[in-house]
């Protein structure tokens, strides 16, 4: 399985030492994997809003588009 090239949204930072490297929402401590595990727990996007103070809705949206586009892209085997 591919992995997406998070370095490529804008909405998010990765920074060695804050929340172990892992990528979060720029200004935040929130993972991206975060967001993504409350979506499949069937949490929508006013949900996340509600029960994690400080995250703005257009970084959310962003994260989710950028994984939304990744998807447009042929996959290398299909070429």
């Amino acid at each position: 399985m591919a992995t997406l090239d998070w370095s490529q949204c804008t909405a998010v930072e990765s920074i060695p030492g804050k929340v172990s490297g892992a990528w979060v929402l720029k200004g935040t401590r929130m993972p991206v994997s975060a967001i993504f595990e409350n979506l499949e727990a069937g949490a929508n996007i006013d949900d996340i809003m509600e029960w994690y103070d400080g995250l703005d809705r257009d970084q959310v949206k962003a994260i989710i588009e950028f994984a939304a586009r990744s998807l447009d892209k042929l996959p290398t085997y299909a070429r």
